[in-house]
């Protein structure tokens, strides 16, 4: 055989085995192929053993087992048809029609509605944009630089990941909060609060989310849901929060433990909300300190999340960004954190902390689309975004702009700023005594001991509730008033803190 035929017969040999190879995974009747992939995109194939395989391999990575030989066998169908999906996105991918990658975490086992119902919200928010009181601290102002791009996690101002788990408490129905059977709200808000903390100070210290799900329990529903707003208002009003190694979490709801509940490791001066569907306000508080969010995550997309980033590069695809840029909307069902932004090709993203461990997204983050053509950002970030405030000890608040006067009961006495002023007692139409309540504009029940936020402003003193309305049933705990303190002491903190440095 001469020097010319053979690279001939090479390249015939090669075709040949290619074509058997296609014939043969062709004759394959327990192929998962996926009905992309039967129209050609990806055209990826396994058989019924590769993906026990795969299923046996998650498990033990995981930790995952299952009571019965069926629930397994069921578990099973449900990674394959989650399998199909992520291959079929990933395979479309990598064809240039997504910038982001999906893979087998660790809901790779539970249907939509089942990762819906363990670990998002049941219920739409109580909290509505006529609720909230925007603060114009962060308001965009032509002439604003911000950095390009900022992570807070490089400045030391945000905790390692942390697992909220499948958070179990009783269901309760007379609330409609953030949440549902899932503690997302309360990771969030401590989040926020150990980041301002570590701004302020310069200590970052782990703070307790259990102290949260168990003693907040005026307006939040601990397992069931809550509202960051309630949360960091419960912190204020109780004087700061407890570390995370004292008051560890358990993943269910318990009894409060009053002992960890007074040990206040932490304390924030106030909490403020970033204007409704701005997202340049937004960007700009952002650029200042990590800043709590609800979104919605209810997508299979979300669901199943997880950067092409954690993939070895391959040189035939391009690269992938995992910006999540998925379908989603704006019926708020988790709470989060945003800890940075940033722009990687062109494409804008926040840089947002979730609460599922580090098996799920990137390392327990998801990078989201940023400046959409929608008022209310990508998943609805934009709607309800609030962040708390710390005074510097030295140098008073963090922020110049910061410093909010008291809200003045009388002459004489006055309560922090943010909260209302209600009557403990009175004679005549002369007030003696003065009690404060931790909202703005909320309703002081006759009674002259409970208060009610402006989203329930009904008193039910006998049921010791707050409703809606006259006639709606749902409500609210009433919350107690705490004292209010002569004006000198609201209004002459600072100087009393400068006089005894």
């Amino acid at each position: 055989m001469d020097a010319i035929s053979k690279p001939f017969v090479a390249v015939v040999l090669l075709l040949g085995l290619a074509a058997s190879a296609s014939a043969a995974a062709a004759a394959l009747d327990v192929s998962i192929i996926s009905h992309e992939a039967r129209r050609g995109v990806g055209g990826l194939r396994r058989s019924e053993e590769d993906v026990r395989r795969m299923h046996e391999e998650w498990m033990a990575k995981h930790r995952r087992s299952y009571d019965t030989v069926g629930e397994k066998e069921k578990r099973f169908e449900v990674f394959k048809d989650n399998l199909r999906f992520v291959d079929a996105h990933n395979a479309a991918a990598e064809a240039g029609g997504r910038g982001f990658h999906l893979g087998l975490n660790r809901f790779a086992d539970l249907t939509n509605e089942e990762y819906r119902a363990a670990y998002l919200a049941a219920r739409p928010a109580a909290t509505s944009e006529r609720n909230r009181v925007a603060s114009h601290r962060y308001v965009d102002h032509a002439g604003d630089e911000l950095p390009a791009s900022v992570d807070w996690r490089a400045e030391g101002a945000v905790a390692a990941v942390k697992d909220q788990g499948r958070c179990a408490g009783k269901l309760e129905i007379d609330a409609l909060v953030i949440g549902g059977e899932a503690s997302g709200w309360a990771f969030a808000t401590i989040a926020a609060v150990e980041g301002i903390n570590k701004i302020v100070t310069g200590d970052l210290m782990r703070l307790s989310e259990q102290e949260l799900v168990d003693c907040d329990t005026a307006y939040n529903l601990g397992c069931n849901g809550g509202i960051g707003d309630y949360a960091f208002a419960f912190i204020i009003g109780n004087g700061g929060i407890d570390t995370e190694e004292d008051y560890p979490y358990k993943g269910h709801e318990d009894k409060c433990n009053w002992l960890r509940k007074n040990a206040k490791a932490v304390s924030i001066d106030g909490f403020e909300d970033v204007p409704t569907n701005d997202e340049k306000a937004l960007l700009k508080a952002v650029a200042n300190q990590p800043v709590s969010v609800a979104i919605e995550a209810g997508s299979r997309e979300f669901q199943l999340y997880r950067s092409m980033d954690e993939r070895p590069p391959v040189a035939i695809f391009p690269r992938l960004e995992g910006v999540f840029t998925g379908r989603c909307g704006t019926d708020l069902d988790h709470g989060a954190v945003i800890v940075g932004y940033g722009t990687d090709h062109g494409k804008d993203y926040w840089i947002v902390r979730n609460s599922w461990g580090e098996d799920w997204g990137e390392a327990g983050y998801i990078r989201m689309e940023r400046s959409v053509n929608t008022s209310a950002g990508k998943c609805g970030i934009a709607m309800l975004p609030s962040y708390p405030v710390k005074k510097d000890p030295k140098h008073g608040p963090c922020h110049p702009s910061s410093a909010n006067p008291p809200t003045s009961c009388d002459s004489r006495y006055a309560c922090p700023s943010g909260t209302t002023c209600c009557c403990v007692y009175e004679n005549g139409h002369y007030c003696y005594a003065w009690g404060c309540c931790p909202f703005e504009a909320a309703t002081c029940c006759e009674d002259h001991y409970g208060c009610c936020p402006p989203d329930y402003p009904f008193c039910n003193i006998q049921a010791g509730t707050c409703q809606m309305s006259k006639d709606n049933p749902l409500g609210v705990k009433a919350l107690a008033r705490s004292p209010a303190k002569p004006y000198w002491w609201n209004s002459g903190i600072d100087a009393r803190k400068s006089s005894n440095e």
